[in-house]
């Protein structure tokens, strides 16, 4: 689902709503979520899962083009982690998955 599409759904969901309105909620939530992991904060959203941010040392890499060493520096990457209703919700009624080498076996 795109960006767009979840302003659309949004919208259509709730029809008093104007296209604007669902836009500007949608922007600001996402605004708030990157604005609180740019501080270091945490964000949870109970049943959806959790936003964070986890830091990475500097390190040497390698220029995989030249195999030249190449100063790498510090940085912060956001990670999500999902809540447990939300892979409860995925794995619901998932009859897709491989059997385990002991139903293959039996």
């Amino acid at each position: 689902m795109t960006r767009a599409e979840l302003i659309e759904e949004l919208a259509r969901r709730n029809p008093h709503l104007l296209q604007r309105d669902a836009e500007a909620i949608v922007s600001t939530v996402f605004e708030e979520i990157t604005a609180a992991l740019s501080r270091g904060d945490r964000v949870e959203l109970r049943g959806f899962g959790a936003f964070t941010t986890k830091s990475r040392q500097p390190r040497i890499g390698r220029n995989p083009r030249t195999g030249e060493a190449v100063p790498v520096a510090a940085k912060r990457l956001p990670f999500f982690k999902a809540g447990k209703e939300l892979r409860e919700r995925i794995n619901r009624g998932s009859k897709t998955a491989k059997p385990s080498q002991a139903e293959r076996t039996v």
